[in-house]
């Protein structure tokens, strides 16, 4: 079985002003078109062909094409989940209420998870996860996740994409703009619902 594009949930401009449509015309259609694209190429006859896309970012001893892609299919399949034109506020539930226990208050996490994001050198991602019930925040290069070997190998549940592609028509070297920007449109009941999954 070959690994599809997802469709999203919500057109191109309905992120805006906070994601712009021709970066998310872009970064969908182009960038994880092609990383879904080289994925397949890159399993295609492999002991890894058939396996879901958790199963194969698990794998040891990646060749760098399926770690490359798989980690691009893996980390923006996620990405869209959590985004939403109705996201953004305060997150409430379980996940508002083991951000509290964790972080001490949501502002407290917002920090923690904004510095994430703009320290990571070059590309990459900044997520946060669940291991053990316990929440953690942690970033990955290029198109690693916390599945991976060498991972924190921790469940994701929250994730944003780092690499310029995501932001710089709309923000150019601003990341820190971005990343305020990305919390008006996270989808806090996908979330929620990942969360409770993880535990």
């Amino acid at each position: 079985m070959k690994f599809e594009l997802p469709k999203l949930n919500y057109s191109y401009d309905e992120l805006e002003p906070n994601i712009d449509a021709k970066t998310m015309e872009i970064h969908h259609s182009k960038h994880h078109n092609g990383y879904t694209n080289n994925l397949n190429n890159a399993i295609e006859g492999t002991d890894l062909a058939g396996k879901t896309i958790e199963e194969i970012c698990k794998s040891e001893n990646l060749p760098a094409a399926v770690r490359n892609n798989g980690g691009g299919y893996y980390n923006h399949c996620l990405f869209w989940e959590i985004l939403s034109p109705n996201g953004g506020g305060n997150p409430n539930g379980a996940i508002g209420e083991a951000i509290t226990n964790e972080y001490g208050s949501f502002e407290n996490f917002k920090n923690e998870f904004s510095k994430a994001a703009a320290t990571r050198f070059g590309s990459g991602w900044a997520w946060l996860c669940v291991s053990d019930g316990k929440l953690s925040i942690c970033s990955t290069a290029n198109q690693d996740n916390p599945l991976m070997e060498g991972g924190c190998g921790e469940v994701p549940i929250l994730a944003i994409d780092v690499w310029e592609h995501a932001y710089y028509l709309n923000y150019q070297n601003r990341r820190p703009d971005y990343i305020n920007a990305f919390f008006n449109v996270i989808n806090w009941d996908k979330v929620n619902e990942l969360y409770t999954q993880a535990l």
